[in-house]
């Protein structure tokens, strides 16, 4: 069980890792947050990829779909956290 949330929380860090490289823009977030964003970014990807490929995999799709499925949700929740603290800082 600890070794699970450890491996979570170093994948979460190269997955919003590398959300955050491939979005334009300075993000002000530590390394916390960035595990977070790419914890909850494989939550996200996760669930539109099952949404999306409900019929393909229907045992368990492979790491590469995985992986790339975490990535597409940490960048959609990078984009919408940008949105909402870019407007926040403008008032």
């Amino acid at each position: 069980m600890i070794l699970h949330i450890i491996w979570m929380i170093i994948i979460g860090l190269i997955v919003g890792a590398i959300a955050r490289l491939l979005v334009p823009g300075r993000q002000a977030m530590g390394w916390i947050a960035t595990a977070v964003l790419g914890i909850v970014g494989a939550y996200v990807g996760g669930t539109l990829g099952s949404l999306i490929f409900e019929h393909q995999f229907t045992i368990t799709p492979p790491i590469k779909h995985s992986f790339l499925g975490a990535l597409v949700g940490a960048v959609i929740l990078l984009l919408i956290y940008r949105a909402v603290t870019g407007r926040s800082a403008r008032r």
